[in-house]
């Protein structure tokens, strides 16, 4: 099992706001801040490519632990699919910007929860030598595909933009600074056609099918379940829990899910007056900010809790290395 050495997150140069959404959507500035939790959050600008936020994420990351580009043997990127151009490779596009020669590049997508999927999948590479990396990117462009001129999609318009890059290595590099220790995952297919792309002059827009209840249930509901599946795996139970990280998608659901399981919300992240739903980048931000702060403890587990449209739900289990 791999470990993390390094990640970053990168943000990009524009900001949605909410007051705009209201003048777009005629849904009324209050019933929109019920669901941004914000005025105002980050997203890609007119004409601004999502690949370019992860390559600079990962420049960051390689600068900041010296590894050669050369050395980095499998470049991973994370996200719904719906990349800056139809048919193409996101992945080799960053490699080549970041003279990556000698890697295998292909794309995960599983929406929001795809870069927690890339991570499990990164970690488990069993051709890793040593000195040799993976390189997980997520990068999406969400906001772009959100129609705020409708008012039937009020509940996406905390879509959010950013970028994270994680470079993992073979477990029992000493330069590891999260052990990647399980990961459980799962998919409710009765989901799938809940949300849809659909063509809308020259984009793609995000549709939403008939409504159906019980969304919110099955968040809670599967998320608690592997929560309990993973920390049975690993002998632990929801005591040995430091921080639970999850998407920053609805707050309402947070905060049920930390009641469900018995978790303060101070062993949480609650981001969402600064953010808004920032994709798959959203656990990465929240545990960028507690190791700059200095607030991870040697030996301290760590739960991502993410998801995505499908509806697919994982639980990938860290272990800090102080």
């Amino acid at each position: 099992m791999g470990g993390i050495v390094d990640f970053a997150v990168s943000f990009p140069s524009a900001t949605a706001d909410i007051h705009a959404m209201h003048r777009a959507s005629g849904v009324p500035v209050a019933d929109i801040a019920r669901i941004t939790h914000t005025e105002s959050f980050p997203v890609l600008g007119d004409g601004e490519p999502a690949w370019e936020l992860a390559v600079r994420a990962a420049r960051t990351v390689l600068d900041r632990t010296a590894a050669p580009p050369h050395r980095v043997r499998q470049v991973l990127y994370a996200g719904s699919g719906a990349w800056d151009r139809p048919f193409w490779s996101p992945a080799a596009k960053v490699a080549d910007r970041l003279g990556i020669g000698e890697a295998h590049c292909f794309e995960v997508a599983n929406f929001c929860n795809a870069g927690a999927a890339a991570l499990w999948l990164a970690a488990q590479n069993p051709a890793l030598g040593p000195g040799e990396y993976a390189l997980v990117l997520v990068g999406d462009r969400l906001s772009t595909m959100v129609d705020y001129a409708d008012p039937a999609s009020k509940g996406l318009f905390n879509f959010g933009d950013a970028a994270a890059a994680i470079l993992l290595a073979a477990d029992g590099d000493a330069a590891t600074s999260f052990r990647v220790l399980h990961s459980a995952m799962r998919t409710d297919p009765s989901w799938s056609d809940y949300y849809h792309g659909e063509s809308r002059n020259d984009r793609v827009v995000i549709r939403r099918g008939p409504h159906r209840s019980g969304l919110a249930d099955a968040y809670v509901r599967t998320f608690t379940e592997l929560v309990r599946q993973t920390l049975k795996e690993l002998g632990r139970d929801i005591d040995d829990v430091g921080r639970l990280l999850i998407n920053q998608g609805d707050r309402n659901m947070h905060e049920r899910l930390l009641d469900e399981l018995g978790i303060p919300a101070s062993r949480s992240v609650f981001n969402y007056h600064r953010f808004g739903h920032m994709g798959g980048a959203d656990p990465f931000i929240a545990l960028r900010d507690l190791s700059d702060d200095g607030l991870l403890s040697s030996g301290e587990l760590i739960l991502l809790a993410t998801s995505g449209m499908g509806f697919s739900w994982g639980i990938t289990a860290l272990e800090y290395q102080g």
